[in-house]
């Protein structure tokens, strides 16, 4: 996607974003609707170079940042949050670490 233009790299962004959001149902959605009217009415032509172009990519650039930040932060949210008391091993597992195995013998282990 290195060859892309700014434009086309958020606008292909957006929609990736809207499909994850409702499905293969997307194309139907307002939201979609909205997106292509909006990149449509801000193309650029030849006499047309223009600071609202500049303003709607930088606007269509932090919207794109908003949707995948709350897709990720539904992500980790889901994935860390409390589901009731949970055992100190699961615990240590969620987060990547292992409790130390103890020796036999000391009369306090299960």
């Amino acid at each position: 996607m290195s060859g892309l233009t700014p434009s086309l790299r958020v606008f292909r962004g957006l929609l990736k974003e809207l499909r994850a959001i409702h499905g293969s149902t997307y194309k139907n959605s307002l939201a979609y609707n909205y997106v292509i009217d909006q990149f449509r009415k801000n193309e650029v032509t030849g006499e047309r170079q223009c600071r609202a172009r500049q303003e709607a990519l930088h606007s269509s650039q932090a919207y794109l940042c908003l949707l995948t930040s709350t897709r990720q932060h539904l992500a980790l949210h889901k994935l860390y949050h409390g589901k009731g008391d949970r055992g100190l091993a699961e615990m240590a597992g969620i987060v990547g670490l292992r409790l130390p195995s103890q020796p036999g013998g000391k009369g306090w282990e299960e």
